[in-house]
């Protein structure tokens, strides 16, 4: 068990990717970070605020008992299944993996997302009158 602490020298982001290694993982800049998916759907994002993870509807009692973490809010509405810890939560390295298990739990129940097909755009001309 690694209980290495972090003062901020390797990223939460370098972290993540570390610890995801050999997983079908994606990156993609959402919620003002990194998000990280699981098979095209959400895992993680590291912001400056610290580390959202989404635990499922069933974990989260178990997730917001831990005094870092709380129920994440979007804009005033309530995110179901998604915590939000502070980063004092995940300074520790074995803390971040526990909190990237319960959310590799939960989100590797989920069936895999294709990518969306791109709409082309459409060319518009003027019509003479």
């Amino acid at each position: 068990m690694n209980t290495h602490q972090h003062s901020g020298t390797a990223s939460l982001e370098d972290r993540i990717r570390n610890s995801l290694i050999g997983l079908p993982v994606s990156e993609k800049r959402m919620f003002g970070g990194v998000t990280f998916l699981l098979n095209g759907n959400m895992l993680c994002c590291a912001s400056k605020k610290g580390l959202m993870v989404r635990v499922g509807k069933d974990a989260e009692p178990q997730a917001l008992a831990n005094a870092m973490a709380k129920r994440c809010d979007g804009s005033g509405h309530p995110m179901p299944s998604f915590i939000s810890i502070e980063p004092a939560g995940i300074s520790q390295d074995n803390a971040l993996e526990s909190w990237l298990q319960m959310a590799l739990t939960y989100v590797g129940t989920l069936p895999p997302k294709t990518e969306k097909s791109k709409i082309k755009p459409q060319h518009f001309t003027r019509r003479n009158q």
